[in-house]
């Protein structure tokens, strides 16, 4: 479902979860399902500002919890 990102097998994994450990995690998809059924049939991802995101917490924690925006900022840019 997720890697053909075809929606229609949605409701049958639901029924078939529900009797599963995952019947919590099912329940919770349930509440917010038409950010499921984008997520699954729209073509936009968030995967490159995940891993700017990713980068620069990275370096914040090389810094050991002393980069400000002011130093980060250094930092990442001379880092380009």
């Amino acid at each position: 479902m997720m890697r053909e990102r075809d929606p229609s097998p949605w409701s049958l994994w639901q029924k078939a979860a529900r009797k599963s450990p995952l019947h919590h995690f099912v329940v919770q998809l349930q509440r917010d399902e038409a950010a499921v059924r984008a997520a699954l049939t729209l073509p936009w991802s968030t995967g490159p500002v995940e891993g700017h995101i990713n980068r620069l917490k990275l370096i914040k924690r090389q810094m050991y919890g002393r980069a400000k925006l002011d130093l980060l900022r250094i930092r990442v840019l001379h880092a380009a």
